[in-house]
């Protein structure tokens, strides 16, 4: 697989926007970790390969336990390795990332609205879609994923 084009030299400032709601997020009262691991469901979901490497070494440096990184695919049937406000995080990402298929149902805004405040469920919302947004560009421009790279 080859890289199609730079997006990021040919649109810097379409770049600069997506960095500053990245930068937006980081900001945010939201745990480091458990943007990580949204970010990493997410990339699972749409089969971003780029984005997957790079949310597990991220999550790796936090210190967090691979057994744990590699369950994020199957949180649910993970008993207590993730805690409630992960589990419902990653609940929300997948409902809002399958959204054509989902359509977010009240169930599932319920359930997250019941660990988050409402500020922190606009800025988790804004995380998921700024990473589908992310694994959308990585894939249509095929960018090449840092372990591919050191062969």
């Amino acid at each position: 697989m080859s890289k199609r084009l730079d997006y990021n030299q040919i649109a810097p400032a379409g770049a600069k926007a997506l960095g500053g709601v990245y930068g937006y997020i980081m900001q945010s009262t939201l745990p480091p970790v458990l943007v990580d691991l949204v970010y990493l469901r997410v990339s699972q979901i749409n089969n971003c390969a780029f984005c997957l490497d790079m949310h597990t070494r991220d999550l790796l440096k936090k210190g967090e336990k691979m057994e744990k990184i590699a369950l994020v695919q199957a949180w649910a049937e993970a008993g207590n390795l993730f805690d409630e406000r992960e589990r419902a995080a990653l609940a929300w990402a997948e409902t809002v990332t399958r959204v054509a298929d989902t359509g977010v149902p009240d169930e599932a805004y319920e359930g997250v609205r019941e660990v988050f405040s409402e500020r922190e469920l606009v800025d988790l919302t804004i995380a998921i879609s700024l990473m589908n947004t992310y694994n959308r560009m990585a894939i249509s421009f095929r960018n090449t994923p840092q372990a591919a790279l050191k062969d």
